[in-house]
């Protein structure tokens, strides 16, 4: 499963909270959850009984051999996300990692496919793999003679046969829903159409999955605890990733409407050395919001932290330099004033913070946008 590329963020080269670098594959980095080895502790206890009923001889080494069994498991979920980064790099996309996690995998894509094709492609190529992976290990079960590795090879194509069919549901965040979406997308013209139908498919596969096992019973089947937690958990993964799915959608919506030039605050440039106070008094005769420090060539170098400011006691101001209380410009901070729509949403996830510093083309200041008036303009779109 791949991840909402309008919602990736900037951890581009380095682990996010609860996740650890496990290495990096065509480029990319390989990043794991903690979580990976719970579910990994939880495949092999299940896999287990069934290894040392045909590998008796094992003993407690059975234990061991379900572990390598899980890690097998989790190199093909790694390979089905490499076919989704090798699918959108082959459309110059940027892909910024590949994530295992408890329930499966995300790649995480910089930016969205311009045209429903691409969305296509790079969605389906997922599924696509595991379908191919145990189509594989399925064909191979004839050249292999009875114990654990004719085991090992029959569980594995079962695992990725279903992963390649549920993966193929047509609702988010599954591949199948982003497949459903380039569908929509391609038959109306209307993206945001495709997000909006994917994300209700979601929501009734979530709703699915957790009334699956009550329903078990009536078609011969008998449900453990097991089966209700899964379906339980999957359900509201499913739910989750379709809800969110749907606010984007309606995010999308309000976009075209905002404008960086509408919402930025005037801003005035200042020396770095220059008293606090004075800028402060300085951006009041002319109706400034925002004090942006500059170079003695006159080019921006930071952004005077608004809430630095408001921290500040009163009486400090003329002691402090707006150097002192502001941001220096890293890369990503500084924004064309001619942004408006999902290229500004793109162009600040990139590099989150609170203030941007809009430029005109020329390379003058125009202003500086606030994140929290931004959020405040879509609320009121």
């Amino acid at each position: 499963m791949s991840s909402d590329p309008t919602d990736s963020r900037s951890a581009r080269r380095s682990s996010t909270t609860g996740t650890f670098r496990l290495g990096t594959v065509a480029g990319v980095d390989v990043q794991v959850a903690n979580s990976w080895f719970l579910i990994i502790g939880l495949i092999a206890i299940l896999m287990t009984p069934n290894i040392q009923e045909v590998a008796p001889e094992l003993g407690g080494w059975a234990y061991l051999a379900g572990v390598a069994f899980a890690v097998l498991l989790y190199v093909s979920v790694l390979l089905h996300e490499i076919s989704h980064a090798v699918a959108a790099r082959a459309f110059d996309m940027q892909v910024n990692s590949i994530n295992l996690h408890f329930l499966g995998g995300a790649t995480e894509i910089e930016g969205e496919a311009e045209t429903p094709w691409r969305e296509f492609v790079i969605a389906v190529v997922g599924p696509l793999t595991s379908l191919a992976l145990g189509a594989v290990a399925l064909l191979s079960l004839g050249a292999l003679g009875d114990g654990l590795l004719r085991f090992t090879v029959a569980a594995l194509a079962a695992a990725n046969l279903v992963v390649g069919v549920l993966n193929l549901v047509p609702g988010l965040p599954l591949d199948g829903g982003r497949v459903l979406q380039a569908a929509v997308w391609a038959a109306t013209k209307r993206r945001n159409l495709g997000i909006t139908v994917a994300a209700w498919g979601g929501r009734l596969a979530g709703v699915a999955a957790i009334v699956w096992p009550i329903l078990m019973p009536f078609f011969g089947f008998t449900p453990d605890v097991i089966d209700y937690v899964l379906g339980f958990v999957i359900g509201m993964f499913l739910w989750t990733g379709a809800t969110h799915a749907l606010q984007v959608s309606q995010l999308r919506k309000k976009l075209p409407g905002i404008i960086a030039r509408r919402i930025a605050r005037p801003a005035i440039g200042v020396p770095a050395d220059l008293p606090a106070a004075e800028g402060i008094r300085r951006a009041r005769e002319v109706n400034a919001g925002s004090l942006v420090v500059v170079t003695s060539a006159g080019d921006p170098a930071g952004i005077v932290n608004e809430h630095a400011v408001q921290s500040t006691p009163t009486e400090r101001l003329p002691w402090v330099s707006c150097g002192d209380l502001a941001r220096r410009l890293e890369d990503g901070l500084l924004l064309s004033a001619e942004l408006e729509g999902e290229p500004l949403l793109r162009a600040m996830n990139r590099t989150p913070a609170t203030e941007y510093v809009l430029i005109e083309p020329d390379g003058s200041i125009f202003g500086v946008l606030v994140t929290k008036d931004l959020d405040a303009a879509v609320r009121g779109a």
